[in-house]
C-alpha cells in the first residue's frame, strides 16, 4: 500500500497539481492584500473615510450593549454580526483572481492553437495522385493503368 500511495504521490500530475495549488494559494494572498491594504483605502477615502473591514450590521447585541466602533469590539462583547464589508472585499478579491486565471487560460489556449497552426503548416498532406512513368500524366494515387495512354501501372512507383 506506501508503494502505490509513493507511485501516485510522485506521479508528474499529482506534483504539478500540487505547485500549482502552493501557487494559486500565494497569489490568493497577495491580492487579498493588494485589494484590502492598496484598492480599498483609496475607495473608502473617496467615499468619505469609511473602512470596509468595519462595515456590519448588528444581529443580536453582545455581552455588552452597542453600539460598536468596530468589528472586532463587536466579535469581543459576543455580538453576531453580518460583516458585508468583508464580504465586499472578499467579492473583488475573487473577481481579480478570475480575470488573473482567465487571462492565463487565454494567453495557454492562443499559445496551443498557434502551435497546431504550426504543426499543421509543416506537416504536409498525403499525397492524392502520381504521375504515369509512361506518359507523365497525373493520375490517382491507387490507379493501376493510367487512364490516358492505358499502360499498366502494377508495381510501378513514383
Amino acid at each position: 500500500m506506501w508503494k502505490e500511495f509513493r507511485e501516485f504521490a510522485l506521479r508528474g500530475n499529482v506534483v504539478d497539481l500540487a505547485v500549482g495549488i502552493i501557487i494559486g494559494v500565494a497569489f490568493g494572498a497577495i491580492v487579498t492584500s493588494l485589494v484590502s491594504d492598496m484598492i480599498m483605502p483609496p475607495i473608502g477615502l473617496l467615499l468619505g473615510d469609511v473602512d470596509f473591514r468595519n462595515l456590519f450590521v448588528v444581529l443580536r447585541e453582545g455581552a455588552t450593549v452597542g453600539p460598536y466602533s468596530s468589528l472586532d469590539a463587536a466579535k469581543a462583547a459576543g455580538a453576531v454580526t453580518i460583516n458585508y464589508g468583508v464580504f465586499i472585499i472578499t467579492i473583488i478579491s475573487f473577481i481579480i483572481i478570475a480575470f488573473a486565471v482567465f487571462m492565463i487560460v487565454r494567453s495557454v489556449n492562443r499559445a496551443r492553437r498557434q502551435m497546431e497552426a504550426q504543426k499543421e503548416a509543416v506537416t504536409p498532406a498525403e499525397p492524392t495522385t502520381k504521375e504515369c512513368p509512361y506518359c507523365l500524366s497525373v493520375i490517382p494515387l491507387k490507379a493501376s493503368r493510367c487512364p490516358n495512354c492505358t499502360s499498366q501501372l502494377e508495381g510501378v512507383t513514383s
